[in-house]
């Protein structure tokens, strides 16, 4: 088995995506061998960056997902392994801990989840359903508009699986998904006279939302053609909001194994991502394997806190794997 160090799933990337870990490259260098012996320490998931990318909606489910990812350690054989999981990284990724746990070392979440909502009332479920399926066009103002409010409205039951569905709805019927452009906005917001605009356009002409900044361009750039972003817009769907997701059971099981792991459990997460804001707190205190450790929240990051907070989260993980 090789030893292997320090192992991060993630779904986008753009094509400089190693100038973009440079930091984290640099700062985890001892503890990260495959980087420079295997090349792929740091590994997208199909359908995403420059994995390949199968074209047909049936292709993508979270279950699939797990065994492809699983079937790819194995046959790389990796071990003692440091895992770092953000966004479908760390949905993704937490399951193949609780299905290949003697790979595993230890464990980082930033900005992610295990996502398991079991108790909730069928009017939502339906009220949901009917939203994600009336077939209505939904623009990036009021997809964006719906996930901003999360924050506000948390306490509310129909508030996250409500809200969420707006991006769940506007990824699939968006047939030429914005990538870039989304991860712009998310990661390094362009001027507002230069996204007003095409926002507008957008909402009410329904014109596409090309990248703006250099950034953008880059994540677009894995993404010759719609025909390419299967991926991005089926995946959003399978996040288990509802208890009639068919991945109910298995989350049931990653949580069984989970509230008893021992193994080092570290969360970094960010006070200002409106979908996993407080996300933390299904961990700590949950999972043995977080307790005594220094977990840490910024308040400001955004979601891809592995863009925005680079430095500290390096800084973090190279200090949990010198002290465990």
């Amino acid at each position: 088995m090789l030893k292997y160090r320090t192992f991060t799933i993630h779904p986008f990337i753009h094509l400089g995506m190693l100038n973009d870990w440079e930091v984290q490259v640099q700062k985890l260098g001892q503890h990260m061998y495959i980087i420079k012996q295997v090349k792929n320490g740091f590994k997208n998931l199909p359908g995403y960056g420059k994995s390949d990318k199968p074209a047909s909606r049936e292709d993508y489910s979270y279950q699939r997902q797990v065994d492809w990812m699983g079937r790819w350690l194995e046959a790389n054989d990796f071990g003692d392994i440091t895992f770092f999981g953000q966004d479908w990284g760390g949905l993704i990724g937490l399951r193949l801990v609780a299905d290949h746990p003697d790979r595993f070392a230890r464990v980082v979440v930033g900005n992610t989840a295990l996502p398991m909502n079991v108790n909730l009332e069928q009017d939502i479920v339906d009220k949901v359903m009917a939203f994600r399926q009336d077939g209505q066009r939904l623009s990036f103002r009021d997809m964006a508009f719906a996930l901003a409010r999360l924050s506000g409205i948390a306490d509310e039951p129909d508030a996250f699986p409500m809200g969420f569905a707006h991006w769940q709805k506007f990824c699939w019927n968006t047939v030429d998904m914005p990538a870039g452009f989304l991860m712009e906005m998310m990661i390094n917001r362009p001027a507002t006279w230069k996204v007003a605009p095409r926002v507008l356009l957008n909402r009410y002409l329904g014109t596409a939302l090309r990248p703006i900044t250099p950034l953008g361009r880059a994540y677009e750039a894995p993404f010759p053609d719609a025909s390419y972003k299967m991926g991005p817009r089926a995946m959003p769907s399978q996040v288990p909001t509802l208890p009639t997701d068919p991945s109910l059971e298995a989350q049931k099981k990653a949580w069984e194994f989970f509230l008893q792991f021992n193994k080092p459990f570290l969360c970094l997460f960010t006070e200002d991502d409106p979908v996993t804001r407080g996300a933390e707190r299904s961990f700590i205190g949950r999972v043995p394997g977080t307790t005594g450790l220094p977990h840490q929240i910024f308040p400001r990051g955004g979601h891809f806190l592995q863009e925005s907070r680079h430095r500290e989260l390096s800084a973090a993980v190279s200090e949990l794997i010198s002290s465990t």
